[in-house]
């Protein structure tokens, strides 16, 4: 089968793609630039075409078209899909396909998906499982990808087998992605408040997950924190019966039942501090997600000491808090980090801080899209301004640099771009050694003009400004 992705640089297009191309089928692809992601996937044996979308770029004896959600319906290679009549489907239309021939793990959540994923799948590895992965991040453990095949014995890509195919996946929120996919495993980190230029508010969000929760068959189960008060809310929504946990519930039988198999976990429970020690990621935010991969392994009756073992090994993945070091200008500490939402953020400081409590931490910061910097505009200032202030242990980070705002093509309204930009951010945060520079190369020369050495620095956000690492 001919397969043709559009945006096939997408950190989970991209991850399909591959699963095409383990399968044996022929794959080509465009996107508008280059990355590390469409280089690996040129050596894997995809044809890609960098640049400008084009209706030449589409093969005309394709016979199927997945494009990311990021695509408008207006791109010319969709256009021309539909005159050829060509099977055109989402990316989560697709990786839905996939999780109905799949034992399916899905997480979901705000927050920590990635991390989450991650450290479910080195530990179904670890007890032999073989699970077949889609993460939204690259692990050293897959050989720097985002995507693992799960293999027989004889090394071909394991699509049945005597006991069951396992398929874990990061499942995304965003324009109810999520809703294309049928897992037998639901895994919940935590709700807020986030891509409210599609869901507007919060209440919007909990039915959404509500309805996500519900497509669990009946033997299905949910995994969810404890510790999180929307999802408290949500589960009002939602009559659960017979947990697995032995958490008592506390949720009153507003529906009839429709989940019967419901598993806590809390960072107030029996094991998380022993967890703490082994784990090399800092943080309690991981502490939380480790606890989640504990309770999907025992769901599945993998034993305790497996587990551990699995997640004291693992060492963390493409930004998220990736360490790496620098000899110029001066020796320092650099930390990559994905965080772009106010709460990921807040969490990423602390555990830095927490990391390297007698360093100088200065942290550069490149909001992600206009509309989220807008309609969580006091989150973002409030969580910068608590960070910079002088308590008796000084400031959770010593220095602020915002770049601007990291426009995402084709997601953005004019109107509220209009209303907001970093140097508004800057203003509102109003502290000292909090700093606006637009772009990421005038920030390498301010960072090489103004460190001292023996700095962590922070290089933080969703777009491009994982570049200024390679500045250094």
């Amino acid at each position: 089968m001919k397969i043709h992705f559009i945006g096939i640089g997408g950190i989970g297009v991209s991850a399909l793609a591959q699963y095409y191309l383990a399968m044996g089928h022929k794959v080509s692809g465009s996107d508008l630039v280059s990355s590390e992601i469409t280089k690996a996937l040129k050596k894997k044996g995809a044809k890609l075409l960098i640049g400008k979308h084009e209706t030449k770029n589409l093969p005309n004896d394709a016979d199927l078209v997945i494009y990311s959600l990021a695509i408008p319906q207006k791109n010319p290679e969709i256009q021309k899909a539909k005159r050829l009549r060509v099977k055109i489907q989402s990316y989560p239309e697709a990786l839905g396909e996939l999780t109905k021939k799949y034992f399916t793990i899905a997480i979901s959540g705000t927050h920590g998906k990635s991390t989450t994923t991650a450290l479910i799948s080195l530990i179904l590895i670890k007890a032999g499982f073989n699970p077949t992965v889609v993460i939204g991040t690259k692990l050293k453990e897959f050989g720097d990808s985002n995507f693992r095949m799960g293999k027989s014995p004889k090394g071909k890509p394991l699509v049945s087998h005597g006991a069951r195919k396992y398929l874990v996946i990061e499942a995304d929120e965003w324009q109810a992605s999520f809703l294309n996919y049928w897992p037998k495993i639901i895994v919940l980190t935590n709700i807020e408040r986030e891509h409210l230029d599609y869901f507007k508010n919060l209440n919007y969000i909990l039915k959404t997950y509500k309805e996500y929760i519900l497509r669990l068959p009946k033997d299905g189960i949910l995994i969810v924190n404890k510790d999180g008060q929307n999802i408290k809310k949500l589960l009002t929504k939602i009559y659960t019966i017979y947990p697995l946990s032995n958490a008592l519930l506390k949720y009153p039988p507003l529906f009839p039942t429709v989940v019967k198999n419901v598993v806590y976990y809390s960072l107030k429970q029996k094991g998380s501090k022993k967890l703490k020690k082994v784990l090399k990621i800092p943080g309690e935010h991981n502490v939380s997600n480790a606890l989640a991969a504990l309770a999907v392994a025992r769901a599945l009756k993998i034993p305790d000491k497996i587990s551990f073992k699995a997640l004291s090994e693992y060492r963390g993945s493409w930004r998220r808090f990736e360490i790496t070091k620098t000899l110029y200008p001066k020796p320092c500490t650099l930390i990559s980090d994905y965080a772009h939402h106010p709460t990921e953020i807040k969490v990423t400081l602390k555990a830095a801080r927490e990391k390297f409590p007698r360093k100088k931490i200065w942290v550069v910061f490149q909001p992600h899209q206009y509309q989220r910097t807008h309609y969580l505009f006091d989150d973002f200032v409030k969580v910068f301004r608590e960070a910079l202030k002088q308590t008796e242990d000084g400031p959770l980070i010593d220095r602020l640099v915002i770049t601007k705002i990291f426009d995402v093509a084709g997601r953005e309204e004019k109107k509220i771009k209009r209303k907001v930009s970093s140097e508004k951010l800057i203003k509102a945060i109003n502290k000292s050694w909090a700093i606006y520079i637009p772009e990421v190369e005038e920030v390498a020369e301010y960072l090489k003009k103004n460190l001292k050495g023996k700095e962590v620095v922070i290089i933080m956000g969703a777009g491009n400004i994982y570049k200024l690492c390679d500045l250094f």
